[in-house]
């Protein structure tokens, strides 16, 4: 497997595609999802709402894509927001410099770095423009936000979110009075970001428009535990620290923090986190939690860690979680005017609350999950999908396409719909290229309605992994189907 054929399955199965793609100018960066696609992403959005939001008693909102720019001036946004961009002196080409040092010197470079290191290591591998092979010239940031003029005669300076959290943020003195819950309590919400990425590239991992999914955790820091930690003292982490030269090391949870590896609130996220994943279809193995250095850190996060997926294109960074301290809600209450303090009912005192951030790039678990499900058995593909993250839970094939099969088969497909399960019908082409194309887009089991159904009320179930099948009568379909998915 490599990205070439994931972008070819993706094609040639609609699945997922450059937007506006008829046009020769389309902008890079921004993708549709095709029936499939969008199919399969809702249900990895649907698995999170149950395994993170409502596992761990999270509220959710949704709010505005756009807002204004007082907002992120107060997140730093504004005057931190910035990747470096480093441009040929010839061409014009350009290039972030972080990625280019990381591809062609092969040494890991921050983005957060001074503009300076990124020219002095430049300079230390003779790196070239990558399009015409002439000198580069000196690196500058460049903000990323995405602005807007709102109104028509006195317009108001305004920016498409770079990140769903700060809605969450500006929200939360009104949700901790209307919402009365104590804290920690954790407020949701998933949705479009916008960042104008300087080079966006490989599909969905580095794009301009993308989905997040975020969960922002207030506590009290004088109180940081968390409910139910018990639930989940041994099981076993996937541990990258700073210290460590391996991949990871799996470790109970209860060891990582008795040893002081890591704190008692980021063990018990990251470990609902990696549980998440791996109900996506990820191999446990694939999946590692990284600890972030000094200098890749945010500069307000007290602690951080990155949930990554082994791919391909190396280790992905699915989710980012920090502790962000009191930074956010400081900031936000300093440029607003607004007290933003709670009172700790127990001793009367008033604080501002720190935030544990959850923040998974949905985008790019798409393309994990894809690319990880994807099988080659000689002539055949198939995507290896869970049961429930497939674009639908069955396909139902009349061997012949007319007559009383294909009567037989939509009563059949009608009866399923019925009971709550995505039904897909196919009708066109042989019935094996209709099994390769359920195959392809990861449908878990195929109903072949026959000649015998029609004498017996028999049909056959295929099953896409193994390729078996078993011979059931109609009237315990559904029985089975539940059983199965």
């Amino acid at each position: 497997m490599n990205f070439e054929t994931m972008m070819n399955l993706f094609s040639r199965r609609g699945i997922l595609f450059p937007s506006s793609e008829i046009y020769d100018n389309h902008p890079s960066g921004f993708w549709d999802y095709g029936p499939y696609g969008a199919s399969i992403k809702r249900k990895l959005i649907d698995l999170w709402r149950s395994e993170v939001v409502k596992k761990t008693g999270m509220v959710e909102i949704d709010g505005s894509i756009c807002m204004a720019a007082d907002v992120f001036r107060a997140s730093g946004h504004l005057e931190s927001f910035a990747d470096p961009l480093v441009e040929c002196v010839k061409c014009g080409s350009i290039f972030r410099a972080d990625k280019l040092i990381e591809e062609v010197g092969k040494e890991k470079a921050p983005e957060g770095m001074a503009a300076e290191k990124f020219d002095s290591l430049i300079s230390k591998y003779s790196i070239k423009c990558q399009s015409c092979k002439s000198p580069l010239g000196k690196t500058r940031k460049f903000n990323m936000m995405f602005k807007v003029s709102l109104g028509a005669t006195k317009p108001q300076d305004a920016y498409l979110r770079p990140e769903t959290c700060q809605s969450i943020f500006a929200d939360f003195p009104r949700l901790i009075k209307v919402m009365k819950k104590p804290l920690p309590l954790g407020i949701a919400q998933i949705g479009k970001s916008f960042r104008n990425e300087i080079s966006p590239r490989n599909a969905t991992i580095r794009a301009r428009e993308f989905t997040q999914a975020e969960a922002e955790i207030f506590f009290d820091p004088k109180k940081q535990d968390v409910q139910n930690f018990e639930d989940l003292e041994n099981y076993e982490l996937n541990l990258k620290s700073v210290k460590d030269s391996k991949d990871y090391s799996p470790i109970k949870v209860k060891e990582a923090v008795g040893k002081k590896m890591i704190s008692k609130f980021a063990a018990y996220y990251l470990s609902i986190m990696q549980q998440f994943v791996v109900k996506c279809g990820i191999p446990q193995e694939k999946i590692r939690n990284r600890q972030l250095g000094d200098e890749e850190r945010a500069f307000y996060a007290k602690e951080s860690w990155d949930t990554e997926i082994k791919t391909s294109l190396g280790w992905i960074e699915i989710v980012a979680n920090n502790n962000r301290s009191d930074y956010d809600m400081t900031a936000h209450g300093k440029i607003s005017g607004k007290d933003v303090t709670i009172i700790n009912q127990e001793t009367n005192e008033k604080f501002i609350p720190h935030i544990w951030e959850i923040s998974m790039g949905v985008d790019r678990l798409f393309y994990c999950v894809i690319e990880l499900s994807y099988r080659r058995e000689g002539e055949r593909t198939y995507l290896s999908l869970p049961s429930y993250a497939a674009p639908f839970h069955v396909s139902v094939f009349p061997l012949i396409s007319k007559g009383s099969l294909q009567e037989k088969a939509a009563e059949i497909a009608q009866k399923l719909e019925i009971a709550g399960f995505d039904v897909d019908m196919e009708t066109k082409d042989s019935i094996g290229k209709r099994y390769a194309r359920a195959d392809e887009i990861g449908v878990p089991f195929c109903i072949t309605v026959d000649n015998e159904t029609l004498s017996d009320n028999s049909v056959t179930i295929r099953h896409r992994d193994t390729k078996k099948q078993d011979r059931i009568k109609i009237s315990e379909l559904v029985g089975k189907l539940e059983e199965l998915i």
